[in-house]
Parts: C-alpha cells; structure tokens; sequence
C-alpha cells in the first residue's frame, strides 16, 4: 500500500497552524508587558500560520484514510516541523541569534525535557519565555492530541495517530471515541494548569511567574523564568510545596485523575503502577531527606533558610523536591543535588531511568514497564522450577499477554542500547564521562538537568553544536518513545506493500 502523503502534509500543515496560533498569543502576552520583540513574535507567528495554511490549501483534496504508517510519520515529522518553525520566535527576536541554539531550545521544549542553553533567563523578554514556557505545555499532552480532538471536522480518524503518540503498554480510554479523549485529557489538563496558576499566584508568585511555572510543571518540563529555577524560592516552602503536588498528579495516569473526578477511588487505590510510583516516591525520599540531615548541611545552608521551617523540614521538603523532579522528569532544581554526597549523584543518576507513569506527561522507561519487568523476572525463577506451568504475568489482576511483555522486553533492551549509544557519541565530542552517560539519560529520558559540567545549576549552552543536534535527537526518540522514530529507519518501513 503506497503512503498518502497527501494526508501527511495536510495534518503537519494543521499542526502549524495550531503552532502559529500559539505564537501569536505570546506576541500578544509581550505586547502587554511591552517588552520589545512584539512585532518578532507576531511575524514569527503568521510565517508560521501561512506555511500550514499553503500546507493545507495544496493537500484539501487528499484521501482521507490514515494507517499506522501515515501515523507515525505525522508524529515524528510533525514533532520535527514544529520545532523548526518553533526556533523562529527566538530567531527574530535575538532572544537566541543561533539556529542551532533555538532548535535545541525549541526541541526540549517540545520534548518537555526542560534543557536550556540560556546564561541569563531574566533577561529574555517576557512574551519570549511565555512562548518557551507555552512549547512545554503545547508538548505535554501533544499537540497531536489536541488536533485529533477536531479531527471530525476534517472527516479522519484519528485511532492511528493516538497509538504513535501514545506507543506506552496501558491502553486506557476514557471514552470509545478517540476524539471525546482527547477532549476530556485536555481538559484535565487546563484544569489543573488553571488551578495551580492561580494557588502559586495566592502563594506570592507574580501571575507571569505562576502560569508558566505551571505550564512546565503540568507539562513535566522544568523551564523556569528564574536563573536559579525554584531555588529562587527557597525562602518561600509553601510555593515549592504547591509545585511537588502537581509534579505527582503530572506524573500520574491522567486517566485515574479522570476516575478521581468521576469519584471511582476505589480505581486509583488498585492500580498497582499507582501504587508503586507512591511507594518509590516514599522510599526514595526517605533515603535522601536522611542523607541530606545527616551530611548535606553545607549545600542546603547556601541556598536555603532552614531556620524558617526548621532544619527537618528543610531537608525532607528538598529531598521530595529533587526525587519527584527527577522520577517525573520534570527538571525543576531546589537545590544542587550533586553536592550532597557521591551517594546521592549515583542515586539521582538512577532515578533518571525510572519515569513516571504511563499516560502521564512524564518521559522515561515508566513506571509500569518496570513493573512488568520486575514481575517477569520472578516468574522466570518459577518457570525454572516448575518449566510445563503457564505462569502468565499479572497486571491489576489480569493476565498480560506475551506480546505486551515481549514488546516492554524489546523496549527496555532498546532504551538501554541507545542510552549507551548516546554516551558513546557524546564522549566522541571530547565530553568527560561523567557529564556524557548524565546527558545521554538527562535527554534520552527528558530529565533536564545532567551530571558533571551540565548539572542542576549548570545549562547546555557549552555542549558544542554537533552535540546539540545529537541531544535534540535524542529528546526526540525518548518524547515519542523509541519505536515511533526509530521505525522510520528500517528499511521495510518505507516499502509499498
């Protein structure tokens, strides 16, 4: 079957509009605060609306059948298309003169990675950092799901591009239709967006500061309009406690916060990836608060004012900051977690591989892949002692089948392969180890903050630019989770059947 690419085109060109939209509204955010660069961000914004539109206009008369192959090149292509024309807005305003700097910038944001190459955050104009902001939220949930959510209008379904934006294990749906989905995640995920602008706003933050803080803690960015990130408000608990609860919910299955709002508890109380993303989160924090107590008294003493709150507290709230930063990948950095102890970069390290939950806006392996994981694993020693027993794999007390579980085998194998791969490129570029295995798990697992040179206090922007491009790549495939783009290289991906 040949591809339609005429179908192709005509959604990417939809996809830019939605892109142009977006821009024009943070012309309109910089022509409030009269920042400077409104005209850029305008310009930028309607280049990038007549390329859809011409996009669109030459396609209208396109078969209107998409299959899985369409679907995973809209995706991926729309992803890549969208940030190029997303680096325009800090191209035209100078925010970011480089190409290669904006694309990357551009990309993690898309990606919800939340890596930076900017040296002076506070300096960018606002209607700028609203749009850099404004690609993690559009990246959060994806821009893919929003349009599906139209797609009747256009008489498509849009089944095919669900499954390659949401490739995960779980196959949730709140509703039989693909599009009343999309309608009710979007607006779980207005509300809680909402809802968190408006407590960071009562809390003491300025509106500008808390609706973008919210936007990259729904989305698990991590962008910040502050050079220190949350740090800058350490002397204010209460604003970092409001950002851990959203970070949780952001890194919980939307789908439960829909059982929650339908007032289903007992649904959320039995998922066991529910349970165990809280038990992780317990555990972990535990191990760190007591670590940071015991030895890191110097490191949070720099940064913080213990004395408000108390030492105890101080120590718990940084450890749960960092932990749930790190689990859900959103970025967020409290504090420089790297000089607490040797232990505790290890540890952070491995938590970069973790994720959040499955159908949550967190990047990484998830929560559930580990989860089978870890059941398959004991079950093998069973299957060694008893080999004629049918010994399935359980997941909320039903049978997963062997080919969900050969596929979270395949994917792990496959993750582990291009973390490795993704080191080895970035040690080709002369960058010590340390700071090469953090960046390929910071990218690969859309984390943000690395180790070594490119830590939680550090940026991006010494990464030479053959790096970026490899680091922007990298934030693609972990975004889309492996199979979407790297199915666009095999060979018999693109053969007419």
């Amino acid at each position: 079957m040949k591809l339609n690419y005429k179908i192709i085109f005509h959604f990417l060109g939809l996809l830019l509009l939605f892109n142009g939209g977006f821009m024009l509204l943070s012309a309109l955010v910089s022509l409030l605060y009269k920042d400077g660069v409104t005209f850029e961000l305008f310009l930028a914004g309607i280049a990038t609306v007549i390329i859809g539109v011409v996009s669109m206009v030459l396609t209208r008369n396109h078969n209107k059948e998409m299959n899985k192959r369409e679907g995973y090149i809209v995706v991926t292509f729309g992803w890549v298309m969208m940030s190029l024309c997303g680096a325009l807005p800090y191209v035209f305003t100078g925010a970011i003169p480089s190409f290669t700097d904006a694309f990357f910038e551009t990309m993690s944001g898309y990606t919800t990675t939340g890596a930076s190459i900017l040296n002076d955050i506070e300096a960018v104009p606002k209607g700028v950092l609203f749009w850099r902001s404004l690609t993690h939220w559009i990246g959060g949930m994806g821009i893919i799901v929003l349009a599906i959510a139209i797609l009747p209008l256009l008489g498509i379904g849009g089944m095919q591009l669900f499954a390659a934006e949401a490739p995960g294990p779980s196959a949730d749906k709140l509703h039989p239709r693909i599009t009343d989905t999309a309608k009710r995640l979007w607006l779980i995920y207005f509300g809680y967006t909402a809802a968190e602008t408006l407590l960071l706003n009562l809390a003491g933050m300025s509106f500008f500061d808390a609706i973008n803080h919210a936007m990259c803690t729904l989305s698990t960015g991590g962008f910040s309009t502050k050079n220190a990130s949350v740090a800058y408000w350490n002397d204010q608990p209460i604003i970092q406690y409001i950002i851990i609860l959203f970070m949780f919910l952001a890194g919980v299955n939307f789908v439960l916060s829909y059982f929650a709002f339908k007032g289903k508890v007992q649904k959320i109380i039995a998922d066991e990836e529910f349970k165990l993303y809280s038990k992780f989160i317990i555990i972990f924090t535990a191990i760190a608060a007591l670590i940071i107590y015991f030895q890191a008294d110097a490191s949070i003493s720099t940064i913080d004012h213990p004395m408000v709150w108390g030492k105890a507290e101080s120590s718990f709230r940084h450890a749960l900051f960092q932990v749930l930063s790190v689990i859900t990948t959103t970025g967020f950095v409290s504090a420089d977690y790297t000089l607490w102890s040797p232990f505790l970069v290890v540890f952070f390290f491995g938590l970069m591989f973790l994720g959040g939950s499955a159908g949550s806006t967190s990047g990484g392996v998830k929560v559930v892949r580990h989860l089978i994981l870890i059941k398959n694993g004991f079950l093998e020693f069973k299957r060694t002692l008893h080999p004629n027993a049918i010994l399935p794999v359980r997941y909320n007390k039903r049978a997963v089948s062997g080919d969900i579980v050969f596929n979270v085998l395949g994917f792990f194998i496959l993750y582990m392969l291009s973390f490795i791969i993704g080191a080895l490129v970035f040690s080709m570029f002369g960058i010590q180890f340390d700071a090469a295995i953090g960046l390929a798990a910071s990218s690969l697992g859309n984390v943000g903050p690395a180790l070594g040179d490119f830590g939680p206090v550090n940026n991006y922007s010494a990464l030479p630019p053959l790096a970026k491009w490899w680091s922007a790549f990298l934030m693609l495939i972990g975004r889309l989770e492996l199979f979407t783009v790297l199915i666009l290289f095999t060979p018999f991906f693109w053969r007419n059947r």
